[in-house]
């Protein structure tokens, strides 16, 4: 349970179909801030837990994000590549993890919000495109195995947007409008490259062809 409409209906549809279900909250970034709230997110996440009556818990990841997620994110801008922590925080933190600390507490899946389906072919399972091409997450979560996708439930893959909104906003969610979340989580709306310069200093140079030829200059 992330505090967003997703992860909320995607609850509210597993209980509708009778599971038993038990919401988590995972903070994977230690400090609060206007970009980075996850008081709110959680306040958000306890009132839809409530309507639905299902339990919440919360769970820091803070150390492992950091560790698995973070400093790689820095590594790969040291040595000039643009990295996707989005696509390691999957394979390293919610689908791993997240997902021990769910079978710690003797779930038998968890399930989460995003927008993709799976489905079981020649005995091993395939991960699908979401139906909504406009939300579809697939590449987000195409590093995880076979034993991963087989350990998760995606309630809305076969949902668009607009209904997950309508669904949210019949179950009575004040996060029906909620605005969807956009960007790396650690630094949300603000500047990159300010974002970026409190780790690593800046390291003016010149941009070159493969030829040798510049193009232009970095900062």
């Amino acid at each position: 349970m992330s505090g967003g409409v997703d992860s909320a209906v995607a609850a509210s549809i597993l209980v509708e179909k009778g599971y038993d279900v038990e919401g988590l909250f995972m903070k994977n970034w230690e400090e609060d801030s206007e970009y980075c709230n996850a008081e709110e997110d959680y306040k958000d996440a306890l009132q839809v837990c409530d309507t639905l009556g299902i339990p919440l818990r919360s769970v820091n990841f803070a150390k492992e994000y950091w560790e698995r997620v973070f400093q790689n994110f820095l590594d790969e801008y040291r040595s000039g590549r643009t990295p996707n922590p989005d696509i390691l925080c999957n394979t390293e933190i919610k689908f791993k993890e997240f997902l021990h600390y769910a079978q710690d507490l003797g779930a038998d899946k968890i399930a989460t919000g995003h927008y993709v389906r799976s489905k079981e072919v020649a005995g091993k399972v395939q991960l699908l495109k979401g139906l909504d091409p406009e939300k579809d997450q697939s590449y987000f979560l195409y590093g995880l195995n076979q034993e991963q996708i087989c350990s998760a439930l995606f309630p809305i893959g076969d949902l668009e947007k607009p209904n997950v909104r309508d669904r949210a906003e019949k179950l009575g969610f004040d996060i029906f409008d909620k605005k969807d979340s956009t960007g790396i989580c650690f630094i949300g709306e603000r500047d990159f490259k300010e974002f970026l310069q409190q780790y690593i200093p800046a390291q003016p140079g010149i941009i070159v062809t493969s030829s040798g030829t510049k193009v232009g200059d970095h900062d």
